[in-house]
C-alpha cells in the first residue's frame, strides 16, 4: 500500500479552505506549492524558503507604491494629506506596525518554533477572516512584545 504524503493532504485542505472562503491568494499559494511538491521541484523550497518573504515584500511594496509611480497620486495630493489628521494617525500606525514587522522578523529567524503557530493562524485568518497573508510578521512582532524578545 502506498504511503500518504501527509504534508500534502495538510496543503490539500488549506487549498479547500482557500476556495471554499473565496480567497483566492490563500488558494493559489496552495496550489503552487503543491505543484511544486509533485512536479518534484524540491529544490525550489529551500530558494523560496530563504527569499519568498522578502520578494513577498518587495511585491507587496511596488503594488503600494503603483498609485504614486502612475502619477494617480501628485506631490500636491501628498502635501495636502499630510495635514489631515487622519493621514497623521496612518503614519504613526505605519511606523508601529513596520516596528513590529522588523521585530517580528527577528523573532522569526531566532525562533523558528514560532512560526508553525503563526502560519497556521495567518492562514485561519486569510481563509475565514478574508486577511491577507501579511499577518506573520506583524503577529510575531506581536508575539515579541508578548515574550520581552527584540
Amino acid at each position: 500500500m502506498a504511503q500518504i504524503d501527509i504534508t500534502s493532504l495538510i496543503l490539500l485542505l488549506f487549498a479547500a479552505l482557500g476556495i471554499l472562503s473565496n480567497n483566492s491568494s490563500i488558494t493559489i499559494a496552495v496550489v503552487v506549492l503543491l505543484l511544486l511538491r509533485v512536479t518534484q521541484l524540491h529544490q525550489a523550497f529551500p530558494f523560496i524558503e530563504k527569499y519568498g518573504l522578502t520578494v513577498g515584500i518587495i511585491v507587496l511594496t511596488i503594488g503600494i507604491m503603483a498609485p504614486l509611480a502612475s502619477g494617480k497620486i501628485t506631490i500636491e495630493t501628498l502635501s495636502h494629506t499630510l495635514f489631515h489628521w487622519q493621514s497623521l494617525l496612518a503614519i504613526v500606525i505605519g511606523l508601529l506596525v513596520a516596528f513590529l514587522g522588523g521585530r517580528g522578523a527577528q523573532l522569526m529567524t531566532s525562533q523558528p518554533t514560532v512560526v508553525t503557530g503563526l502560519l497556521i493562524g495567518t492562514i485561519l485568518g486569510v481563509a475565514f477572516l478574508r486577511g491577507v497573508p501579511v499577518g506573520p510578521l506583524i503577529a510575531a512582532g506581536i508575539l515579541s512584545l508578548f515574550l520581552g524578545k527584540s
